[in-house]
């Protein structure tokens, strides 16, 4: 017989994880009303239509910084910043191979075609993935809420953030430029970069962030004070992942930055992309609990 270890995810269809609405609009339409839409719906990026409603591409929040960072007008057609074809699954896939996909095509999401008429039903993102996880993970018996409560001690290797999160931080000073913030990112691809006041981080210049000073004619000249939010949402180290996870669902915010356990120097970014590449929402506990014996 043999052993076959498991994790959160063994066993789940898409259809569990993927979202139903799915925010498209025609390849015609300005890039104006995409930031109206992706805001919202708070929504990353949304399904670019043609003729008869067919799907012909998708524009994301990367896909809109492009065109600010190129000054193209903001009543441009999305045709001219779409990038297509969309990439599809199937309701009944394995929430696994939809991952794999993902991350092997570099992509963060993907559409769900109904298996008989090929009409696309509904939306498979990072978010959703951890979503589950962390419902999945939360209702469990190994949950670290649970051993809290029947306090006994926690045998159980859970994962810390530390662990898991992406180490580069790359940062641009306040009195830098918006420019140089969206040249750090599209370098590195992140979603977001931490603004630093000397040494000391001070605010975040998310695509979200880029998205709105461009729709509201903020040149890319302009101080990144001027657009960054603030506080920088934190978290430690030696931070729970379960406990990430529940701060960025609870805030509605993708990614925190991670400070060391015992100063405040920032060291890492932990994302909804970092846990959903982990596949489980806690702890190792699938990787015992949930193998099964295989003849």
């Amino acid at each position: 017989m043999t052993r076959v270890a498991k994790h959160t995810l063994s066993g789940l269809l898409v259809r569990r994880a993927m979202r139903r609405q799915v925010i498209a609009l025609p390849k015609e339409s300005a890039i104006d009303l995409c930031i109206n839409h992706m805001i919202k719906y708070k929504i990353n990026a949304l399904l670019v239509t043609g003729e008869g409603g067919a799907p012909v591409g998708v524009v994301s929040k990367s896909d809109i910084m492009g065109a600010y960072y190129a000054g193209l007008p903001i009543a441009s057609p999305l045709e001219q910043i779409m990038v297509g074809p969309p990439l599809f699954c199937r309701p009944e896939a394995a929430l696994e191979e939809a991952l794999d996909t993902m991350r092997t095509h570099g992509v963060y999401r993907l559409y769900v075609v109904d298996g008989d008429e090929d009409s696309i039903i509904g939306v498979l993102a990072y978010p959703d993935i951890v979503g589950l996880l962390y419902q999945y993970c939360h209702k469990c018996e190994y949950s670290h809420r649970h051993q809290e409560h029947a306090g006994g001690a926690d045998k159980i290797k859970r994962y810390r953030v530390g662990e898991v999160m992406t180490k580069d931080v790359q940062s641009v000073q306040a009195t830098g430029t918006i420019l140089a913030a969206m040249e750090v990112l599209a370098a590195y691809r992140f979603g977001a970069v931490l603004v630093r006041d000397g040494e000391d981080p001070c605010g975040v210049i998310s695509k979200t962030d880029l998205a709105l000073a461009y729709k509201h004619g903020v040149g890319p000249e302009t101080a990144a004070s001027e657009i960054m939010s603030a506080p920088v949402q934190l978290c430690r180290a030696n931070d729970l992942m379960e406990d990430a996870i529940k701060s960025m669902i609870y805030s509605d915010v993708q990614r925190l930055f991670v400070k060391t356990a015992d100063e405040d120097t920032v060291v890492g970014v932990f994302s909804l992309s970092d846990a959903a590449r982990i596949r489980s929402g806690s702890c190792h506990a699938c990787m015992t609990s949930r193998i099964q014996l295989d003849n």
